[in-house]
C-alpha cells in the first residue's frame, strides 16, 4: 500500500485506490522564468517537482505497481524543450509519456490518482486526485554555510565540508541526492558546499558498492527490507531511507554481501546509480 499525505486536506491517502493496480500519475512543471544564468529559464525547483514524480513512480513500481506518469508543461520553445529532455535524462528521471501543456486526461486514460506540483503555484483546476506540493529550491548562498537542519532530520549528505581540490568534475546526480535529502515538502538550499558534500557521499557509497560486490551475496536483512519499504510507502520518506543506507554502510553485523544487495535494491528508487564502479576498481597490490 502505498500512501502520501494530500496537502489540500493535510491527511494520508492511499494511491491509487484499492483494489486497483495502475498508479496515474500528472507532475506540473511551473512556468519557466528569465532569469536562470543559462538563459533555458530552468531552475532547481523545475527539477525537483519531475524529479518527486518520478521517485513516486519508482516507489510505486517497487510496490508491485504499474504506473503513466505525464508531465504538463508551459508552452515550451524548441530550445527549452530539448534542454528540459537533457536535464531530466543527466539527472536520471525517467521519461514520461506524455510532456506538453495539454489536459492529461487521455493520455493517462482516466482521471489522475495524485498530482505532483510545485508549492506557492496554481497549475489550474486540479478536482481530481490527491496532491503533493513540492517545497522550494533556494540557490542562495548564505553567509555561513554550515548551519544543520532546524529540524534535525539525519542526511547523508555533509553539507558543513568544503569543496576537496581534489574532487573529480561535478556529478550530476550529486543534484539529485541533495534533493532528495529532505522531505519533498521542506524547503532545500543548493550551495557549493552542499553539492560537494552530496558529491562525496555519492563516490564514498559507490566505492564501497563495489567493494561489497566481491563477497559473496547475502540477502537483505528482513528489518532493513521491512524499514526501507515502510518510509517510502508512508508519503515518500526517501531522507530516512538515505539516512539508513548512511548507518547500514557502518554496521560490522551486516554483511558486505548484504550491503551490496540492500544498496542495490534501494537505488532502483534513489536512482543514483549506486553500482556504476562494480568491477572497475583499482588494483589494490604492489
Amino acid at each position: 500500500m502505498l500512501r502520501i499525505t494530500d496537502t489540500r486536506t493535510g491527511h494520508l491517502v492511499e494511491i491509487p485506490a484499492a483494489p486497483r493496480r495502475l498508479l496515474r500519475s500528472c507532475v506540473h512543471l511551473p512556468a519557466l522564468g528569465a532569469g536562470t544564468d543559462d538563459g533555458t529559464g530552468i531552475g532547481p525547483l523545475h527539477l525537483r517537482v519531475p524529479l518527486i514524480g518520478d521517485v513516486l513512480a519508482r516507489t510505486a513500481e517497487l510496490n508491485g505497481l504499474q504506473v503513466v506518469t505525464v508531465l504538463t508543461t508551459p508552452e515550451l520553445t524548441p530550445d527549452r524543450a530539448r534542454a528540459l529532455d537533457r536535464v531530466m535524462a543527466v539527472l536520471g528521471i525517467h521519461p514520461p509519456t506524455v510532456i506538453g501543456p495539454h489536459r492529461p486526461e487521455a493520455a493517462l486514460g482516466g482521471p489522475a490518482d495524485v498530482h505532483v506540483t510545485a508549492g506557492d503555484t496554481d497549475p489550474g483546476d486540479l478536482a481530481d486526485g490527491a496532491r503533493i506540493e513540492v517545497g522550494r529550491v533556494d540557490t542562495t548562498v548564505p553567509e555561513q554555510d554550515t548551519a544543520a537542519p532546524a529540524d534535525g532530520t539525519p542526511t547523508p549528505v555533509d553539507t558543513a565540508d568544503a569543496a576537496d581540490p581534489a574532487d573529480d568534475a561535478p556529478d550530476p546526480l550529486a543534484v539529485r541526492l541533495l534533493l532528495l535529502g529532505r522531505p519533498y515538502g521542506t524547503p532545500v538550499t543548493v550551495t557549493g558546499a552542499a553539492l560537494a558534500g552530496a558529491g562525496r557521499t555519492l563516490r564514498d557509497w559507490r566505492r564501497s558498492v563495489a567493494d561489497w560486490a566481491q563477497e559473496p551475496s547475502r540477502p537483505i536483512p528482513a528489518d532493513l527490507l521491512g524499514q526501507s519499504h515502510a518510509a517510502l510507502a508512508e508519503d515518500l520518506d526517501v531522507a530516512a531511507v538515505l539516512a539508513l543506507l548512511a548507518e547500514v554502510a557502518g554496521r560490522s553485523d551486516v554483511p558486505a554481501g548484504a550491503k551490496f544487495e540492500t544498496f542495490a535494491h534501494l537505488d532502483r528508487v534513489l536512482g543514483l546509480d549506486l553500482a556504476r564502479d562494480v568491477g572497475h576498481q583499482r588494483p589494490t597490490g604492489p
